[in-house]
């Protein structure tokens, strides 16, 4: 099972992180400085599988980014290697070559998404004209509804 999902930067600043297990704030403060602490030490030659106390760390380098997964110890490393790889490229799809800014721009979507469910994705659709064409937002707000899916179902 899936336990949490971090995007990091080289610098060690989290990005995006979705917990599957009930952690409490200062624990995850601490638990993502040690996890990022741990992958960014590593060379790119080591193996991506890292046992770290109760769980596994997965984790890939996409420029930039560094994607982290934690899994139980039943979980298959490949398929959440794999898993990790897919996203990237769904992420790619969709805003060609997937930088640190549209992962931030990820969040401000997932945040306008917890605000305004209940307004039509109409309204959503022309709300930011300081990103872009609507058509382009609409097109972001579709995909992370997807990858949203996509992460709560592999839990």
């Amino acid at each position: 099972m899936i336990k949490f999902f971090l995007m990091v930067n080289k610098q060690g600043q989290t990005r995006l992180s979705r917990y599957y297990e009930h952690v409490e704030i200062n624990k995850r403060t601490i638990l993502e400085a040690d996890v990022i602490k741990t992958c960014l030490a590593r060379s790119k030659e080591q193996c991506s599988f890292i046992e770290y106390k109760d769980f596994k760390l997965i984790y890939r380098q996409y420029a930039a980014l560094f994607i982290v997964v934690g899994i139980n110890e039943t979980e298959n490393e490949m398929a959440v290697y794999e898993f990790i790889h897919n996203f990237v490229e769904v992420l790619d799809m969709y805003f060609s070559r997937v930088s640190e800014l549209d992962v931030s721009f990820l969040i401000l979507c997932a945040c306008l998404h917890s605000t305004m469910q209940s307004i039509s994705c109409d309204y959503l659709s022309s709300a930011p004209s300081w990103y872009g064409n609507d058509l382009e937002f609409s097109k972001v707000v579709s995909v992370y509804h997807w990858l949203w899916k996509a992460v709560t179902i592999a839990q």
